[in-house]
């Protein structure tokens, strides 16, 4: 019986918010033919993230250009060998791969990287154990550098790196302001990843009351790991200590018509200058040639249980672009998974 072979192709950029409309369905038959050193994969989880819509911005941004039209809207997999001409690999064997939105494909070797299921759920190498889990480790320890005592305070921190960067906080000594939408989040966040505050942003007008409250409970800010930008970055920047660090790992406020066309400038870079602080942004790709360092320090902790990794999972490829714009209507916690 053949085998169909489907694939999203990205065929439109989206103006505001990203949907099907943005993509085109394509079905065809599965080639099966490998050539020397290639690996037949077979998807079984897609890695919905917030740096797919950065991709789609009309200008250039953290690549030379934006993600092209008319090819397989890009993206981590956890897939398994369904053929292989490698010895590396054997049918059944777990991997990641970079194959993006489609439900099979060919590729070298080289560009997979094998996943050992005993060490934790296979969907952890698109999570705390991939690229989320490096952006989180890295970016907090290597930029935002906290201290014992300091006030981390992360946006987006009921989101998949930013509950990891709460995580990653505490085990750092730190108190934590975690700052996510809606009380039950807020809720999750204190009770199940200890945080030592929680504040519900959408229950706020604007960034000066919601910088009062911040102010209430910390004090001040040593670190702020930035996942979201807007009301939330300009609430808390007039809150900085002397030598803080801003970590600037997204702005997802955004992402659905803010990247081509932003507000206003930085408004708030005096409170920089007055408080001697630095600014930092941090990309995922810049630590992947670190990425056995941070596995061996993490999966540890993964193993036994000690860190939270919540999973969102919606099962289907045909919800694959509905689930990228979930990403930005609050509607998930933790990683967001596609189960093919």
């Amino acid at each position: 019986m053949q085998t169909t072979h489907r694939q999203w192709i990205y065929r439109q950029r989206p103006a505001a918010t990203v949907g099907s409309e943005h993509y085109a369905l394509r079905e065809q038959p599965l080639e099966m033919a490998l050539g020397a050193g290639e690996v037949l994969i077979e998807a079984r989880y897609f890695s919905v993230d917030p740096y797919m819509r950065i991709g789609q911005s009309g200008k250039p941004t953290y690549d030379a250009e934006p993600h092209p039209l008319g090819v397989v809207q890009q993206g981590g997999v956890v897939a398994q060998v369904i053929a292989s001409l490698d010895t590396a690999f054997a049918p059944g064997d777990w991997v990641r791969s970079y194959s993006g939105w489609q439900t099979h494909a060919r590729v070298a070797a080289s560009d997979l990287t094998p996943i050992d299921p005993g060490i934790a759920p296979v969907t952890t190498a698109l999570g705390v154990l991939g690229m989320p889990g490096r952006t989180a480790w890295f970016g907090l320890t290597e930029a935002g550098r906290p201290h014992a005592g300091e006030v981390v305070v992360v946006s987006g921190a009921a989101g998949a790196v930013g509950s990891l960067v709460v995580q990653f906080a505490k085990r750092h000594g730190a108190r934590v302001l975690a700052i996510a939408g809606g009380p039950d989040k807020c809720a999750w966040l204190r009770d199940v990843l200890h945080a030592d505050w929680t504040l519900d942003y959408k229950a706020f007008s604007d960034a000066d009351a919601l910088g009062a409250a911040m102010k209430a409970m910390t004090g001040g800010v040593d670190v702020y790991f930035d996942n979201v930008g807007g009301m939330v970055t300009d609430a808390v920047i007039p809150l900085i200590n002397r030598r803080a660090r801003i970590v600037i790992c997204g702005q997802i406020s955004q992402y659905s018509g803010g990247l081509d066309a932003p507000d206003l400038g930085p408004r708030l870079l005096h409170h920089m200058l007055y408080q001697r602080a630095t600014m930092q942004g941090i990309l995922a790709r810049d630590y992947v040639h670190r990425m056995d360092e941070m596995t061996r320090i993490v999966a540890p902790w993964v193993k036994a249980g000690e860190i939270v990794f919540e999973e969102t999972v919606i099962d289907g490829f045909d919800q694959l672009p509905a689930a990228l714009n979930s990403l930005f209507t609050g509607e998930h916690r933790g990683k967001l998974l596609v189960r093919a």
